[in-house]
């Protein structure tokens, strides 16, 4: 039964981390990914719909993104979702393809971009140990309740502390790689 629960909060950690990393591919380093426009969503046929249910996205150099839609009709509304985004890109669009062009970051806006890693780095720390209170909980429920020993109790707490360091010191890896290659010239 303690396992369950561990298990649990191991699942939940992993997915604060899965978000995370989903969330951290969004940000623009200067360098072209496809997952840049992950976040990006296209209001299509009166629903929004994600960028790669309306278009393949490549990159053809390092510096640009093309995407070509599955539907020819359907430019404008890519290039509108692309404008109304906070990617601070400039769609150029030659009736076939739309090509981002990737500025370089200036050094205010790799700032800018590092203290919003740094929040959502934070951000997933925080999650992981709102997983950890959960279980605690869970655990100290059972122990109240005399469902396992308080022996027990005291090595599922000292488990789930070691998962909580272990994730917690695998969201600030994350975050320092981010941030590294955020502040790459």
């Amino acid at each position: 039964m303690v396992n369950e629960f561990l298990d649990d909060g191991k699942q939940r950690m992993e997915g604060a981390i899965t978000a995370l990393e989903s969330d951290m591919d969004g940000y623009r380093t200067g360098r072209a990914s496809p997952r840049l426009l992950d976040q990006v969503t296209v209001e299509l046929y009166g629903a929004e719909l994600n960028m790669n249910q309306v278009a393949v996205v490549s990159v053809p150099e390092p510096q640009q993104l093309a995407i070509r839609p599955f539907d020819i009709n359907t430019l404008g509304a890519i290039e509108r979702a692309i404008m109304k985004s906070d990617l601070g890109l400039n769609p150029n669009n030659d009736g076939k393809i739309i090509r981002l062009n990737m500025p370089r970051l200036t050094e205010q806006r790799r700032h800018d971009l590092s203290r919003l890693v740094k929040k959502r780095v934070e951000e997933g720390k925080v999650s992981v140990r709102n997983v950890r209170r959960d279980v605690m909980n869970d655990l100290r429920e059972l122990e109240n309740e005399k469902m396992i020993t308080e022996d027990d109790y005291h090595r599922a707490m000292d488990q789930l502390q070691k998962l909580t360091d272990k994730y917690t010191e695998s969201i600030d890896e994350k975050g320092k790689e981010k941030i590294e290659e955020i502040m790459e010239v």
